[in-house]
């Protein structure tokens, strides 16, 4: 089933989750009260673009036809023009517009094809939708996985594709949630009996633009934190708990933080 279906259910997600854990706030008014967002910020469009681009470049690799530096360059200026170019929605920050993020685009994916490893990984699926659930939980999660490969090993390498602001840490890495939810649903999906590495692609959009991989793996112990987390998340809005937390660092990009603010006037 694909991921848009998926989403007409029921269901908790990797982002689902992160924002209840985040602020209880912007969970409900996004995924219970649905209030439409007053504004796209554009590093979520800028990422979406290079999501969509990677796409491309791994299918190339997955037919045996690699994409050389001038196509995907061609193809984020076409995916980033649709997206971007007519655009009132976006919300630049400072200094940013669409034509920096034009140039800066064009940077950012020279140097990741400069960078990327040569490897003889075969690609098994591309933005792989998934569905899983826990015992006890009445509501599957889903997700889909950017890139799924295997070496001549017969190991997994699931790959989450990365816009950032700068460098992951080790610890960034091994204790990403979204990376655990990944073996999860591999291992409930056809994969339990098969070594999985994790790893992050991340494009990093600092003054000089770099591209990282970040490998990790995750152990028996770090999917039993996270299927805590999961219940007691699912708890919480079972019970219309919703913990607002206006001092995350988040709050100052906000699409509803008008929202927020006639909440905290409402009479209790």
């Amino acid at each position: 089933m694909e991921l848009s279906e998926l989403r007409k259910l029921p269901h908790l997600s990797s982002s689902s989750i992160s924002d209840y854990v985040d602020c209880g706030l912007l969970y409900k008014f996004g995924r219970i009260d649905r209030i439409p967002r007053t504004f796209t910020a554009d590093s979520l469009e800028y990422g979406t673009t290079m999501h969509r681009v990677l796409a491309d470049v791994y299918q190339g690799k997955m037919i045996n036809s690699p994409l050389e530096l001038k196509e995907i360059i061609e193809l984020f200026e076409y995916y980033w023009t649709v997206v971007a170019g007519d655009n009132d929605e976006i919300k630049y920050a400072t200094d940013k517009d669409f034509e920096t993020y034009l140039v800066a685009g064009r940077e950012l994916l020279t140097s990741y094809y400069n960078k990327i490893p040569a490897d003889d990984f075969r690609v098994l699926a591309i933005e792989e939708a998934f569905s899983f659930k826990l015992e006890g939980l009445d509501m599957p999660i889903i997700g889909a996985m950017d890139l799924v490969e295997e070496d001549d090993s017969g190991i997994i390498i699931i790959t989450d594709w990365k816009t950032a602001g700068k460098a992951y840490s080790n610890d960034d890495v091994d204790k990403n949630f979204q990376l655990t939810l990944y073996q999860m649903a591999a291992q409930a999906n056809g994969f339990a009996d098969r070594e999985i590495l994790l790893r992050f692609d991340c494009l990093i959009k600092t003054k000089t633009p770099k591209f990282e991989q970040y490998y990790t793996t995750r152990s028996d112990e770090d999917i039993l934190r996270a299927k805590k987390k999961i219940m007691q998340v699912a708890d919480g809005i079972s019970k219309n708990v919703f913990v607002p937390n206006d001092g995350h660092w988040k709050c100052k990009g906000c699409s509803f933080a008008e929202h927020c603010r006639n909440w905290f006037k409402e009479v209790a």
